[in-house]
């Protein structure tokens, strides 16, 4: 190392130091790194100890201990950023460290510090229920949910300051999330009405929560039950609450749930963005279900959403996946009409619709049309065009347009490995194995490499 931890007298000689000691092939110790970030903090450069704490946690993966930390959590306060310290208290219990005086006490003096004296204070009178919910949510964190409901039992019975609020609701849904993570979900769900009888009602938080869970864990009529359930008891969700449910909703394919989701949230005046129909099509699309999608789509001008080129690409794509390209063509055609633009994308869709369908003269036309417009095809029109000419016996055209890329130059030389390999592997999957062997001992002259996908997927012995 060019500098020691005792020559650091500036931000740049900490920076070369920690870049010398980065890149060594066995690591130093947590102590090395605790000393450098202790001296970062001593130049008051804050912001550069805190990004160099995440990079050692994260990037370099060291184990850091209760020392980094509290380095880290007092840089957040020393840069009037007290708030972010209680994500340092998170850590502790992550990494199975037990946060100690010095750690309340520099938040404190933080909070302090920033004259939020009301959070001071507040953090001193409910301290039990913070270090109850802490330890809990350390305990989750690393799998022990169990002994987790068993503390928070504990703090029910014994602590006066253990009263319905929002500390309160976030510690059971982060005892709910564990047990859903953790597959458990059977040993709380027998508890969950438990919530109300203590005089702590599940909050939409709590249900959202645990209806994701349950999605997670493909329980589905479980989950729509308690969604139904939400909804009577007259919690609905806020925007994002919405988004997060729809969400996970789309991701298991509970593509009639979802629409469900969309409907309340009209009823509630909560507008779907334009995503969220995006993504209901391109559900309804994957499951081939192309009138829901359809559906969907002219819902959105009725509920004053313009599609905008997005939701015309998601429709396409799901027409041309079912070989409705008249239905994919007509959209097409309707782009520019409704003031829309074409990019590569709508271009890429309906060529490779066309291939699909045979109409391979439809589809030269429409990419010599691409070219006329000024839309520059992308590495992905080519390898579609190369890969649909092969696998319909187009090969002196795909010759034809591997020639004129390479005689276009330019470009990545990976691109252009990829392009010959394309060609290569339609060649030898229609036995025209002098074509392609032709094609493999001209790589040479072209200076191209082959790589792994060349060797593995071609017989290149018999083209040898």
């Amino acid at each position: 190392m060019k500098l020691g931890l005792g020559n650091i007298r500036n931000m740049d000689d900490a920076l070369s130091l920690y870049d010398d000691m980065s890149s060594t092939r066995t690591l130093p110790s947590v102590i090395k790194f605790n000393q450098l970030l202790s001296s970062v903090v001593n130049l008051k450069e804050y912001s550069s100890a805190m990004y160099l704490f995440k990079d050692i946690s994260y990037n370099l993966g060291i184990n850091v201990d209760e020392y980094t930390m509290n380095i880290a959590l007092n840089s957040y306060c020393l840069s009037n950023h007290a708030d972010f310290g209680f994500s340092v208290l998170g850590c502790f219990f992550k990494r199975g460290c037990v946060p100690n005086v010095f750690t309340f006490s520099t938040l404190l003096k933080g909070l302090f510090q920033e004259n939020k004296i009301n959070e001071a204070q507040e953090l001193f009178r409910k301290m039990g229920v913070v270090t109850y919910g802490t330890v809990i949510d350390g305990l989750c964190k690393s799998g022990n949910t169990p002994m987790a409901l068993e503390l928070l039992g504990v703090m029910e019975k014994g602590s006066r300051s253990c009263k319905p609020g929002i500390r309160i609701y976030h510690i059971y849904s982060t005892i709910i999330d564990s047990f859903c993570k953790y597959e458990r979900i059977e040993s709380f769900l027998k508890d969950f009405h438990q919530m109300s009888e203590k005089g702590i009602p599940p909050d939409v938080v709590t249900y959202s929560d645990l209806i994701c869970s349950l999605c997670n864990l493909s329980r589905w009529s479980e989950a729509k039950m308690l969604m139904e359930k939400m909804i009577g008891c007259k919690k609905y969700p806020n925007v994002i609450r919405f988004s997060n449910l729809f969400n996970e909703l789309c991701k298991e394919g509970l593509v009639d749930e979802a629409a469900d989701v969309i409907d309340i949230m009209k009823q509630r005046n909560v507008k779907p963005d334009t995503i969220k129909y995006i993504s209901l099509m391109d559900v309804y699309c994957l499951q081939g279900r192309m009138d829901e999608a359809r559906n969907v789509f002219d819902s959105m001008s009725n509920n004053n959403i313009a599609p905008d080129i997005w939701s015309y690409s998601t429709l396409m794509n799901g027409y041309c996946k079912k070989k409705k390209i008249d239905d994919a063509m007509q959209l097409f055609l309707e782009i520019p009409q409704k003031g829309l633009e074409h990019n590569v994308v709508t271009y890429n869709t309906v060529l490779q619709g066309l291939f699909h369908c045979g109409r391979d003269s439809c589809a030269l036309k429409l990419f010599d049309e691409m070219h006329a417009v000024g839309i520059l095809p992308c590495f992905y029109t080519y390898c579609n065009m190369l890969d649909e000419l092969c696998k319909n016996g187009q090969f002196e055209g795909a010759l034809s347009l591997l020639d004129a890329l390479e005689h276009k130059g330019g470009g990545d030389h990976r691109r252009h490995i990829s392009y010959n390999n394309i060609v290569m592997s339609g060649l030898c999957k229609a036995k025209k194995l002098d074509s392609a062997r032709a094609l493999f001992n001209d790589l040479a002259s072209k200076g191209l490499q082959p790589n792994e996908i060349t060797y593995t997927h071609y017989p290149h012995k018999r083209m040898l």
